[in-house]
């Protein structure tokens, strides 16, 4: 997978190191909103990483041009990353355990804890993959798994990453998974962890959303933790693999953009069931 970086610049009338920051923090809103998935700061800038393929630079160049703090302005540039990973500072690290709802904790290899009370227990090494259960969308999908009544059920888990959401749905009952994501190292995280989960129903797939058309049969869950312009372009694909009753899980967007995916489900004959939000994070789930 080709990634791409780019090196934001603010412009201000003052050296506010205080406004600094808050447009700075502004900057990876923006630019998360067109695709890029992580951000460092060097020197004063903001180096953000993207999927070359996942870039909407036209929505990127549009947000930038309309930057909502007076007197200040943003410039980048762009060029073909170093391949590396990018979250093994983090990786090395972990992550502390996080317990959802009193009914399952998430947890690394480094924070092995001891589970009670019947909780499920997910274990999530991630290897250069988004997912490690930090994060509020993810939070919220598996929160909406464990609310739902999975035995026996069939899942479509699309753009995967670690593959958490796969693991959740498979140990809340689901009969069968198949797990998707564009990038390869993706790909066998979500192998890597189902084999340290114990979890043997989850059928990992490289490709995009047009893979489903290699897919036989219909889902009667599918999720997708992806950002807004994915889930739009892509809305139609997922519909068309729902079994009848079925229920699509978004995520991965905020608040803002909530209205216009609505309206797409809508548009896909799609009934709004549920909407969660924590922070400018939402969930929103439709039944077919």
């Amino acid at each position: 997978m080709r990634y791409l970086s780019a090196k934001f610049s603010v412009i201000l009338p003052n050296n506010d190191a205080n406004l600094r920051q808050t447009c700075l923090d502004l900057v990876s809103s923006f630019a998360g909103e067109a695709g890029f998935e992580s951000f460092e700061e060097q020197d004063g800038q903001l180096v953000g990483y993207v999927q070359e393929d996942l870039l909407d630079r036209s929505l990127l160049d549009r947000l930038l041009a309309d930057f909502p703090v007076e007197g200040a302005s943003v410039s980048y540039t762009i060029e073909e990353a170093e391949y590396k990973d990018w979250n093994e500072p983090w990786e090395q690290e972990g992550f502390l355990p996080i317990e959802i709802e009193g009914r399952c904790v998430i947890h690394d290899p480094k924070h092995p804890i001891e589970v009670t009370n019947g909780e499920i227990d997910i274990t999530i090494d991630a290897r250069m993959a988004f997912g490690s259960g930090t994060h509020a969308t993810t939070q919220m999908v598996v929160s909406e798994l464990l609310n739902l009544d999975l035995e026996g059920k069939t899942v479509l888990d699309c753009g995967c990453g670690t593959g958490i959401l796969s693991i959740a749905a498979s140990k809340c009952g689901a009969s069968s998974v198949v797990a998707y994501d564009i990038d390869e190292w993706s790909v066998e995280n979500t192998q890597h962890n189902a084999q340290l989960n114990g979890v043997e129903n989850i059928d990992v797939l490289a490709g995009d959303v047009h893979i489903l058309s290699h897919v036989s049969g219909l889902f009667d869950v599918v999720l997708a933790n992806i950002n807004r312009n994915v889930l739009l372009e892509d809305m139609k694909e997922m519909r068309s693999v729902m079994s009848a009753g079925g229920q699509l899980i978004l995520s991965g967007f905020y608040d803002t953009d909530a209205p216009m995916l609505v309206a797409e489900g809508n548009r896909l004959g799609l009934s709004l069931l549920n909407r969660r939000q924590i922070g400018d994070w939402v969930l929103l789930s439709f039944s077919s």
